[in-house]
């Protein structure tokens, strides 16, 4: 296996039924996620992106195909495995910035973490690079939407994940701040890989590949190189 291949999905399906229809929120998807990239993941609504990040991550498991975090495939884990290695080796970052609202913005960051005096130095010093200093002992309530999704991106970086997904995590605010927030991610990622779900084009700027769905399907892919493009998109999915 390619030493900087981190994700690969082959094939990779995800059906649910709806009735008695069967839906195909993916469908045969192939792509690889390296050590060090940026992805992009788009297209309009319904087309299958949040789900893809789901089978990506290990939220959810194919119904068909396979998809393998370091040459393991998920479905070969058990369920102690995979949230294991959610926890320690992924971030995430979703749309709405789901905090605990009875803990302190500090607290939310940490919790869970193994060594918490350790987590503590880093998301103290986390929360200043991302502006939020002066509020690590404040209450989520009393910080502002933008600020709620930085202190998301901070606990998405805390244990210095491997990758951190996104998924639309700046639907919700405005151009401005949605751009500010792609700008820390990728500022401090350090040379983990990011798989950014978006509708908005102009999050695209650190890409260094986007895929782009269609009914669940991958209609093109193209390769960028800081958001200039490199190739025109091509119709067959590439693997790596």
């Amino acid at each position: 296996m390619d030493d900087k291949r981190l994700i690969e999905a082959q094939s990779a399906s995800l059906l649910y039924q709806d009735g008695v229809r069967t839906v195909h929120a993916v469908s045969e998807v192939s792509l690889a996620v390296h050590r060090g990239e940026f992805v992009g993941i788009v297209g309009p609504s319904g087309s299958g992106k949040s789900s893809l990040l789901y089978l990506l991550s290990g939220l959810k498991t194919p119904t068909q195909g396979a998809v393998r975090y370091r040459g393991r495939c998920y479905t070969e884990a058990s369920d102690a495995e995979r949230s294991a290695i959610r926890r320690e080796r992924f971030g995430f970052v979703f749309q709405q910035p789901y905090l605990l609202g009875y803990l302190t913005i500090l607290e939310n960051i940490v919790v869970g973490a193994p060594d918490v005096r350790r987590a503590r130095e880093r998301a103290l010093w986390l929360l200043e690079q991302l502006g939020l200093g002066d509020k690590a002992h404040r209450y989520p309530m009393a910080l502002s939407g933008g600020e709620r999704q930085r202190a998301c991106v901070a606990r998405a970086l805390l244990m210095e994940p491997e990758v951190i997904f996104a998924d639309e995590p700046t639907a919700s605010l405005d151009q401005q701040t949605g751009q500010h927030v792609i700008d820390l991610l990728e500022a401090h990622r350090g040379d983990g890989a990011v798989v950014l779900v978006t509708h908005d084009p102009q999050m695209l700027k650190y890409c260094d590949t986007v895929y782009k769905l269609r009914d669940g399907r991958l209609e093109s892919v193209e390769r960028r190189e800081k958001g200039v493009s490199m190739l025109p998109p091509a119709r067959e999915p590439s693997a790596g």
